[in-house]
């Protein structure tokens, strides 16, 4: 399995980009969310991926952020009738936060207006996913209390691989947010998932 590709940008078309790593060149389809935050091409990139296979053809996907490759496999995999290219359109019409807001509030408008979707896969995204979303997106810390700068992209990574782990949705959004309070802004996704791990051995 490919699980990243760090190289050189050697070409960017909105739908998928060639990375030469040492004189190999991966082609790789990228959503929207992707491709606007590329750097120019000639520079240095680093691409999660996620490696596919059909029976009519394997293809590589990448990503930037863990949120963005997460969302794509939770799509694929759980999701009955969504492919990659579904997929890849619900991260180019939504981002990742917006997304699992639409999901968590039933917003099935919000997610039939994305290019291949419709009225009735929108509701079976819903239906399908709302649970191991579990019901709301990463909140803020204490009512009263401002966000520190930054930490908003880092808590819904952390939340998102504590999901991955296997914890239900609200549970690992009430650990990462007791450890993000304490250990602060400077905390990476690792520190806050090895706290919030921690921290569940030690309740246990």
């Amino acid at each position: 399995m490919i699980a990243f590709l760090h190289g050189t940008l050697v070409e960017a078309w909105p739908t998928q980009v060639l990375v030469d790593v040492h004189g190999v060149g991966y082609e790789v389809f990228v959503p929207l969310s992707t491709y606007e935050k590329l750097p120019p091409v000639g520079q240095p990139v680093r691409l999660l991926t996620e490696f596919v296979v059909r029976e009519d053809a394997h293809k590589l996907y990448g990503f930037l952020t863990a949120a963005e490759r997460d969302t794509f496999r939770l799509l694929i995999h759980t999701v009955s009738g969504i492919g990659p290219k579904i997929a890849l359109n619900v991260l180019s019409g939504l981002s990742v936060t917006a997304f699992r807001t639409a999901v968590a509030q039933g917003d099935v408008r919000a997610l039939a207006r994305i290019s291949g979707v419709g009225r009735k896969t929108a509701e079976r995204i819903v239906v399908e996913l709302k649970d191991k979303l579990g019901g709301t997106v990463v909140p803020l810390p204490a009512a009263g209390t401002a966000a520190p700068p930054g930490t908003d992209a880092k808590w819904q990574d952390a939340v998102l691989a504590l999901m991955a782990l296997g914890y239900k949705g609200a549970e690992a959004q009430q650990r990462v947010r007791e450890v993000g309070a304490a250990l602060g802004p400077q905390a990476t996704v690792e520190d806050l998932v090895r706290a919030a791990l921690k921290r569940g051995l030690t309740s246990a």
